[in-house]
């Protein structure tokens, strides 16, 4: 039998299945895509933690939490994170 290859997106369509799992994952959702953003968004612009800490006058601390999900920054700051990746910040109910 051939090994397959993980991948997150296969990994995550058998993990929401799980009816618990599915749940945890819709109330994260948000803080999911925000994170996968600003990675995207800080790495494409070749900048550590602490170049965009810096930039933004916060620490790298608070860049981490924000990227692993574990903070709920303000929108203050996310308006200035956006101003030094050079990028738009959109908010939107749906």
């Amino acid at each position: 039998m051939k090994n397959k290859l993980y991948s997150f997106r296969n990994h995550l369509k058998e993990s929401l299945k799980d009816a618990k799992f599915k749940q945890v994952w819709k109330k994260s959702e948000v803080e999911y895509l925000l994170a996968k953003k600003l990675i995207e968004k800080r790495l494409k612009k070749k900048m550590s933690q602490r170049d965009l800490a810096k930039k933004v006058k916060t620490t790298q601390a608070v860049i981490s939490r924000i990227e692993t999900m574990q903070a709920n920054p303000s929108l203050s700051l996310l308006k200035r994170i956006a101003a030094v990746l050079n990028t738009k910040l959109t908010l939107q109910f749906r």
